[in-house]
């Protein structure tokens, strides 16, 4: 049986006890170019299969380096394009363990075919059940275009490699001066990965994170028994303005926040959290990061940059394509001012405004800090459609900084002046007050106060349902 390999060791690992079941054990290659051997392809390089994770439906495959190296020809395609056919009907996740040589060299045209084959197949399954990748060993060339399909991506952080090209062949790179394949630039630097662990650790990670998804875009979103107090108060919260991940895990139940792309686009957080039993995707500007002793290890400036603004459009387009509600933790003055953001911050922070936009799923705001210029606007503002906007009390919403502005807007008449401008912007313009009175903000909380509130939200708006004009799809 292939499913006694590593391939199969490995899909054992991930799923509950005894619950796989193979599929296509005995197909072989069918190429005999290159005096290849069919008979010693045992399963073509692939496990595939379907088993339960917490007694939940899945499909997997698993690709084995120790058949012709892992890689991708005309029967291993076929199986897993096979696999995606019946995880469509049936409607449940498809989660592929990846390890592979690349393409199979001596099929050709078969094999070139064979990676378009999956591509489609990837693309038919996108928005409508959760794609998961798990890189163990190498994803190189056109493998790599599997994890870009798929929604989440798991790394391990040793011996996996990803990439396009490898480093050596990036001109004025080499592997020593930076390796571009391996999972710390992948995940921190080119933003493809998701989470990167050990080896036993993705597999705990894996089942965690598709207990908080759907099975499919059918379903509604996805919820289970809340045990935690749903009026439990969050006092410290308020001191967490600039690290919102801790803010996230305070409202959560069970004060559980789950991450992903922790270190790309570090100015935002995106990840889920379960509000009384319902999963909900979580959106939070963050000025600062700090680790398990509380110690800060990184600190921003409140804006937004090109990096974290796509971080978050991606994040939401998935949220809404499976009906996943949306909150979002807003505190930011602007946009990164250096010529390295100008080249792509437009296009970025159209894509997210167009994603927050678009999305019909329930949309929750809560102002913790500052909403200042066109940045606010794009944190899922009530003009973007967001169905409720909550401000903490010292929250203030508008056009700038009250001395920025008062410093144009009395230019030339005297610091005492400008001063006292300052004064009467912040009174007019950006109090929260102000806000509230033009039907920006729909109720003013204390911080502590967030998690109830927020719970009460989402009850409300469950039911939401929103139509958007009839077209094929969006340009933006």
């Amino acid at each position: 049986m292939s499913n006694s390999s590593l391939a199969g060791k490995r899909i054992e690992s991930l799923l509950d006890e005894n619950s796989f079941v193979e599929i296509g054990a005995g197909i072989s290659a069918r190429a005999t170019d290159f005096n290849m051997e069919p008979k010693d392809a045992v399963a073509d390089g692939v496990v595939t299969g379907y088993g339960l994770i917490d007694g939940r439906l899945v499909y997997v495959y698993s690709q084995d380096p120790s058949v012709l190296g892992g890689s991708v020809g005309e029967m291993h395609a076929k199986k897993i394009v096979s696999l995606y056919d019946l995880a469509l009907k049936v409607g449940a996740p498809v989660i592929g363990i990846i390890d592979s040589a690349g393409l199979r060299l001596n099929e050709s045209f078969d094999a070139l075919d064979a990676f378009g084959s999956i591509y489609r197949a990837q693309a038919m399954a996108s928005g409508v059940i959760p794609q998961i990748t798990a890189i163990f060993g190498k994803c190189g060339g056109g493998l790599s275009v599997f994890t870009g399909m798929t929604d989440f991506t798991f790394m391990e952080g040793d011996s996996a490699r990803l990439f396009v090209n490898s480093p050596n062949a990036l001109s004025g790179n080499y592997e020593e001066k930076l390796d571009t394949a391996k999972a710390a630039f992948q995940a921190d630097e080119a933003g493809n990965v998701d989470i990167v662990a050990s080896e036993a650790e993705i597999y705990d990670e894996i089942r965690s994170f598709i207990s908080l998804l759907p099975s499919n875009n059918d379903e509604f979103g996805a919820s289970s028994e809340c045990t935690d107090d749903l009026n439990r108060a969050v006092a410290d919260i308020v001191n967490c303005k600039g690290d919102t991940a801790i803010a996230l895990s305070m409202i959560a139940d069970d004060n559980s926040y789950y991450e992903v792309k922790a270190g790309y686009g570090k100015e935002m957080t995106t990840g889920f959290i379960r509000l009384n039993g319902q999963t909900v995707g979580c959106v939070a500007n963050r000025s600062e990061i700090y680790d398990d002793e509380s110690k800060k290890v990184w600190e921003g400036n409140g804006t937004l940059t090109p990096n974290a603004v796509s971080k978050a459009a991606d994040f939401v387009n998935f949220c809404d394509s499976f009906d996943i509600p949306l909150l979002t933790l807003t505190n930011v003055t602007g946009y990164e001012a250096d010529t390295c953001c100008e080249k792509k911050i437009a296009k970025a922070a159209g894509k997210l405004a167009y994603a927050f936009a678009n999305a019909t799923v329930a949309k929750v705001n809560v102002v913790i800090g500052k909403a200042f210029g066109t940045a606010g606007i794009l944190m899922n503002s009530k003009s973007l459609g967001c169905d409720l906007t909550l401000a903490w009390s010292d929250a203030k919403i508008g056009m700038m900084d009250s001395k920025l502005a008062a410093s144009i807007i009395y230019d030339g008449k005297g610091a005492d002046a400008v001063s006292a401008g300052a004064g009467e912007y912040d009174k007019l313009q950006n109090n929260i007050g102000s806000a509230a009175r033009r039907g920006y903000v729909d109720q003013i909380i204390e911080a502590a106060d967030t998690r109830k509130y927020l719970i009460g939200a989402f009850e409300m708006l469950y039911t939401k349902r929103e139509d958007r004009p009839a077209k094929k799809h969006g340009a933006v």
